[in-house]
C-alpha cells in the first residue's frame, strides 16, 4: 500500500470558554497588533473578542461576506494598513475566516481563527475569491491559520436551520476526502468518523440546540471533516458549489447542503469503497439518500431554485464546470451533469 499523507501545521484549542485564551495565544504567536474581523451580524462577538484582547486589538472590521469578494478584501486591507496590524483574529464562519485568509494571502500575516460555525475553512490552506461573477480557488500554505480556537460556547447560539446547513457543509468535506485524488487510509478514518459524528449529532442539535454536549459532538465532527478538506482533495461537489456560489451568488452552506446528495449519487458507481464507508457512517444502505433526508427532515431548503438559481442557469453551470473540471473519480459528462443539476434545482431526491 503506497500513499502520501501531509498533515497541516496548526495549534488547536478545543473546549468550552476557550476564547478567553485568545490574548494568551496571540502572545504565544508573538503578535502585538491584531485586526479583528467579523460580519455585520456578528459585530457584537467581534467587539467582545477585541475587548478581551485589550491593547493587542488595534481595530475591528465587520464587513466580511460570503464568497470573499475582492472588493471587500480591498476595503479590509485598507483598514489593516491604517491600523498597522501584523495579524488578524477572525471570529465567525467561513465568510470571516475566508477574509482573514485573503489578507494573509496578500501580507503573509499571522492568523488566529475562532470559528462559530461548522464550515471548516479554518483547517485548510484553500482560499476562494470572487470577482466579476467568478469564484476562483487556490491552495497555498500561507493562508492556513496558525492557531484555531474551537469554543463550543460560540456554536450554542447557532440557529438550528443554520446548524444543519453548516453541518452538511462540513460533511461534504469528509465525503469528498474518501474519493478525491488525495484519498488515503488515514484520511478515510477521519472522514468516516467525522461524518458519523456530525450526522448523528445534527438531529440531537435540532431537538435541543442549547445542549452543550450535542454541540460539542457536532463541533468535534466538524473539526475532523475540516481536516479532511485541508489535507485531502476536492472533486465534483466542491466544483459545483464554487460554480453556483460564484456565478449566482447562492448562499454557501445551503448550496453545499442541496448539492451534496446529488454529487455523491453521481459518483457512487465509481467509488464502492467510499460508499461502504459512508453506509457505516450514516447507518444507511443509501448514503446519498440519507444525506438528503437528514437536512430535508430538519427543514433545510433542498432545491436550488428556492435558493435563487434561475432555471436557465443550469446550462451555464454545466458549461463552466466543464471548462475547468476538478479531478473526479467519474468522468464529467455533460448530459449526466445536466440531469443531476436539474434534479438538484427542483429539489428532487438524488438518483444513483
Amino acid at each position: 500500500m503506497n500513499f502520501t499523507y501531509s498533515a497541516n501545521p496548526a495549534r488547536v484549542l478545543f473546549g468550552r470558554g476557550t476564547t478567553a485564551k485568545a490574548a494568551e495565544e496571540l502572545d504565544h504567536l508573538g503578535v502585538k497588533r491584531a485586526l479583528v474581523l467579523t460580519t455585520p451580524q456578528q459585530r457584537a462577538s467581534g467587539e467582545a473578542v477585541a475587548e478581551a484582547l485589550g491593547a493587542a486589538a488595534v481595530g475591528l472590521f465587520d464587513g466580511a461576506t460570503m464568497h470573499t469578494p475582492v472588493d471587500v478584501t480591498e476595503k479590509a486591507m485598507a483598514v489593516y494598513a491604517e491600523t498597522k496590524a501584523e495579524a488578524v483574529v477572525s471570529i465567525g464562519g467561513g465568510s470571516t475566516i475566508g477574509l482573514g485568509k485573503a489578507i494573509a494571502l496578500r501580507t503573509d500575516c499571522t492568523q488566529l481563527a475562532i470559528p462559530t460555525s461548522y464550515a471548516g475553512s479554518e483547517m485548510t490552506p484553500i482560499i476562494g475569491q470572487t470577482e466579476a461573477g467568478r469564484k476562483v480557488t487556490q491552495r497555498i500554505a500561507k493562508v492556513l491559520p496558525e492557531t484555531v480556537i474551537y469554543d463550543v460556547d460560540h456554536t450554542i447560539g447557532l440557529p438550528p436551520a443554520l446548524s444543519v446547513t453548516s453541518g452538511m457543509n462540513a460533511v461534504a468535506h469528509a465525503v469528498e476526502a474518501l474519493y478525491s485524488e488525495g484519498a488515503n487510509p488515514v484520511l478515510s478514518l477521519m472522514a468516516e468518523e467525522g461524518t458519523a459524528r456530525m450526522i448523528n449529532a445534527l438531529p440531537a442539535v435540532i431537538a435541543d440546540p442549547a445542549d452543550p454536549s450535542n454541540r460539542e459532538e457536532a463541533l468535534l465532527g466538524a473539526w475532523l471533516c475540516a481536516v479532511c478538506l485541508g489535507t485531502g482533495g476536492i472533486a465534483l461537489h466542491h466544483k459545483l458549489a464554487h460554480v453556483l456560489g460564484g456565478s449566482f451568488d447562492l448562499p454557501h452552506a445551503e448550496t453545499h447542503t442541496a448539492i451534496l446528495p446529488h454529487a455523491l449519487a453521481y459518483n457512487a458507481p465509481a467509488v464502492p469503497d467510499a460508499m461502504a464507508a459512508l453506509a457505516r457512517a450514516t447507518g444507511s444502505d443509501d448514503p446519498a439518500g440519507h444525506l438528503y433526508d437528514v437536512p430535508h427532515k430538519a427543514g433545510a431548503t433542498m432545491a436550488l431554485c428556492d435558493l435563487g438559481m434561475p432555471e436557465d442557469g443550469i446550462e451555464r453551470a454545466v458549461r463552466i464546470t466543464l471548462e475547468t473540471p476538478y479531478p473526479n473519480p467519474r468522468d464529467f459528462d455533460a448530459d449526466a451533469l445536466r440531469g443531476m443539476l436539474r434534479r438538484a434545482w427542483a429539489g428532487d431526491r438524488p438518483r444513483v
